[in-house]
């Protein structure tokens, strides 16, 4: 290229130069007046908006946008923690002349925008000698029960009649918040409301700190108690649909429950209160035809039977727990539950005219008889456990923990057998009563270090 052109092309590029603008300046922090390297400073068309561009500044702070069209602009400087500055108004002339806007000040953020983190509590949590499971996860149990809770979980089964067993085994411990009870572990369960509970613990391995009599394990349920300072209130009411099919039987089903917790707690107290009523009546019918043969006597007895066979469950309880810490060393707590449970089997039979006993293998009959069998049976499962415990934590992370647990429960209640005429039950052929009362009271001391 000869000198000519040379000088042709430097010529045009200090023209192209000076018709174009140029924006300087320096962020710094408003405190102090230190530089702010990696701050952002974006550039933008005050007319639309649009961004030209972006730059970083330098380690003192520095920035620089070149090649810069005529026109009004503005920008946005931003550093983390700092609150993001807006210029307005920032004019590039048609001279070409450099904007300097000198130092920019940021000032140190006082507001933080709220970060939410939700996650969700898994159903069970896996320990070493322990499975817990969130009771929340089991909506379908509102309403009910500790039984309607239990026997969702693995290992833990409910058979026909009531009968709960654990890993096969019905030998197994239930304590409430960590308080063993002696009682039918059936008859506890079902007066505790499924609104209550917190988390079930399935001990599968007890260590020595739990009465051995569990073989089969131990069910540990936890109550709801008061999380945060403040009052707290919670009130379930259940209804129930009438029975698809009434099975004609003499009183329809009744279903319905309604339980409340009240709970207050301050940096000293924590009080918790509740009270539950609940009836779940199941209805049912009995149709069989039932024979025996017996080959001594050479004759045949056929059992055809219709009837009523329903239940009515009813469970009322109320609970309470007082926590007083006056101090970070000591923690005193007195709590109290009491319920009463009862459950009717009502079976009203008649085994009717073809009720026959015959030789074997003819159809004469020998005599034929038609009655009727009223059969009520009521188990009662009473029960109430007491507690007092004192904790109190020494300097150096020791503790002593001293607790006074008394129980009472009761277990049985009558049998009616009636076998009447029919249909004319006047007839008296047999009145029979039996009760089974089987009151248990418990003491239990312990100290632990």
């Amino acid at each position: 290229m000869s000198f000519k052109e040379k000088l042709t092309v430097l010529l045009l590029l200090i023209v192209v130069q000076l018709s174009f603008g140029q924006i300087k300046g320096k962020i710094v922090d408003a405190s102090d007046n230190s530089p702010l390297e990696f701050a952002t400073v974006a550039l933008f068309n005050s007319e639309d908006g649009t961004a030209i561009n972006g730059v970083i500044t330098e380690a003192d702070g520095a920035f620089y946008f070149a090649n810069i069209k005529t026109g009004t602009y503005y920008i946005e400087a931003s550093f983390l923690g700092y609150t993001t500055l807006k210029i307005k108004s920032i004019v590039v002339s048609k001279k070409g002349v450099l904007v300097d806007l000198a130092t920019v000040k940021l000032t140190m953020g006082n507001e933080l925008n709220e970060v939410i983190v939700k996650g969700e509590k898994a159903t069970v949590v896996h320990k070493i000698d322990r499975q817990v499971f969130d009771t929340k996860k089991y909506q379908s149990s509102e309403g009910g029960n500790a039984v309607d809770i239990i026997k969702n979980l693995p290992s833990v089964s409910v058979d026909g009649q009531g009968a709960i067993s654990v890993r096969g085994s019905q030998g197994f411990a239930v304590l409430i918040n960590g308080k063993p009870t002696q009682g039918d572990a059936s008859a506890i369960l079902a007066q505790l409301p499924a609104n209550a509970l917190q988390s079930v613990e399935l001990i599968t391995a007890p260590s020595a700190k739990y009465d051995p009599e569990g073989k089969g394990g131990i069910l540990n349920i936890i109550t709801k108690k008061g999380a945060t300072d403040g009052v707290y209130a919670q009130v379930n009411v259940r209804g129930g649909f009438p029975s698809i099919e009434p099975y004609d039987t003499k009183v329809d089903a009744q279903r319905y429950g309604i339980d409340a917790t009240v709970n207050k707690r301050n940096d000293k107290w924590n009080l918790s209160f509740g009270a539950s009523y609940q009836r779940n009546d199941k209805s049912g019918r009995r149709e069989g035809d039932m024979f025996i043969v017996n080959d001594a006597e050479n004759k045949t007895t056929f059992l055809p039977s219709d009837g009523e066979r329903s239940f009515d469950e009813i469970t009322y309880n109320g609970r309470f727990n007082v926590v007083f810490t006056p101090n970070d060393a000591d923690t005193y707590s007195l709590g109290l539950f009491a319920g009463k449970h009862t459950k009717d089997r009502l079976a009203d039979i008649v085994y009717y005219d073809n009720h026959a006993v015959s030789p074997i293998g003819s159809d004469n009959r020998i005599y034929t008889l038609q009655y009727y069998n009223h059969n009520l049976r009521i188990r009662k499962g009473d029960f109430a456990l007491g507690s007092f415990d004192y904790t109190h934590k020494f300097k150096n992370e020791s503790k002593i923990a001293a607790s006074i647990l008394y129980e009472y429960t009761f277990l049985g209640g009558p049998t009616v057998n009636d076998n009447l005429g029919y249909p004319d039950n006047n007839i008296i052929y047999q009145e029979e009563y039996n009760t089974n009362d089987n009151p248990l009271y418990g003491t239990r001391i312990n100290l632990d270090y």
